[in-house]
């Protein structure tokens, strides 16, 4: 009777391993690999989709989960948060999934790929946080704070643009979005770009938080201007510097994707306390991925304090 009890525990377990396993490979990913024109290129579905040399590649959410996420942005839900609710970790790794077969978090090793989600990230925080000096939790624990501006000053028309981007009647063009959008030209491209129509529904980017941060890493991996690199170029280190670049202090790193995406609002400067603290969110997330600020690199990698701006911003675009 004992030896029969003991054979039908162990079956039972058996069939209990069994509908683990199965469960656990339907519920994963199969990496397609093919050979195009003598290189290996992958798919990994939504996550990566699209057959390219970076899918096969690990993908964000290899190295970067959902508790990652909530350490780096560990008050965006409390109840003084203005977008409390709003940003979560699918949503980010949603939009990712459209970049990642060009490159976004997917180009290099690991260390790479934690490096360049680390500082998109650092971007992101700095530019949404509400934190302040004695905020609980310390101010770089707030980044998503927003996602939107609260009290907007002017609508962001450019008339200049009248013809290309017409502003629609009563519509604001007020900062929206994971790196804030502003202004109607800027609606526009990106709206193009995504094909979809901001211009006309610039609210969008407050009602989406994909969309949100799909605005935000298109904006990351594109130039501005076609003979300017992209934020992602410079940091993944697809860019090389020019004569020009070099003595203009510009060198790949996290410091030039603040030259590129702010120019003379935060680079050329000095000890700017705007560029100290989108630098200061960057080692924060570095350090609570598990990376290390360390791998940070040096000062001068770090900092655009001497750097000569790719671009004098117009007076229209003083806040981008």
């Amino acid at each position: 009777m004992e030896a029969k009890w003991c054979f039908l525990v162990t079956m039972a377990l058996l069939v209990m391993l069994v509908v683990v396993v199965n469960g656990d490979e339907s519920s994963q990913v199969k990496t397609v690999v093919k050979i195009v024109k003598g290189k290996k290129v992958c798919d990994k579905g939504w996550e990566c989709k699209g057959l390219s040399a970076y899918c096969c590649n690990q993908t964000i959410s290899d190295f970067f989960q959902t508790y990652q996420f909530e350490n780096l942005f560990s008050k965006r839900n409390t109840p003084v948060a203005h977008a409390s609710g709003f940003w979560d970790y699918h949503s980010f790794i949603t939009a990712a999934a459209e970049y990642q077969p060009h490159g976004f978090g997917t180009t290099g090793g690991k260390l790479t790929g934690q490096k360049e989600v680390a500082a998109f990230l650092g971007h992101v925080g700095s530019k949404t946080s509400c934190g302040y000096g004695v905020a609980t939790g310390g101010p770089l624990a707030w980044g998503l704070c927003y996602n939107k501006e609260m009290s907007p000053s002017k609508t962001y028309c450019d008339d200049y643009y009248k013809y290309t981007y017409p502003c629609t009647p009563g519509v604001s063009y007020h900062g929206r979005g994971a790196l804030p959008l502003y202004w109607n030209y800027n609606y526009g491209k990106t709206g193009e770009a995504l094909k979809i129509d901001l211009l006309n529904h610039p609210e969008y980017l407050e009602n989406n938080a994909t969309l949100a941060f799909q605005a935000a890493i298109w904006k990351w991996m594109t130039p501005e201007k076609k003979h300017l690199p992209s934020a992602h170029d410079v940091f993944v280190g697809k860019w090389k510097p020019t004569k020009n670049d070099t003595l203009a202090k510009r060198v790949p790193g996290f410091g030039t994707t603040m030259n590129v995406l702010y120019g003379d609002q935060v680079c050329g400067k000095g000890d700017d306390e705007s560029m100290n603290n989108i630098v200061s969110h960057y080692l924060y997330y570095l350090d609570l991925m598990g990376v290390g600020r360390e791998e940070a690199g040096t000062h001068e990698v770090l900092s655009c304090a001497e750097q000569l701006p790719f671009n004098q911003a117009p007076a229209s675009a003083s806040s981008s």
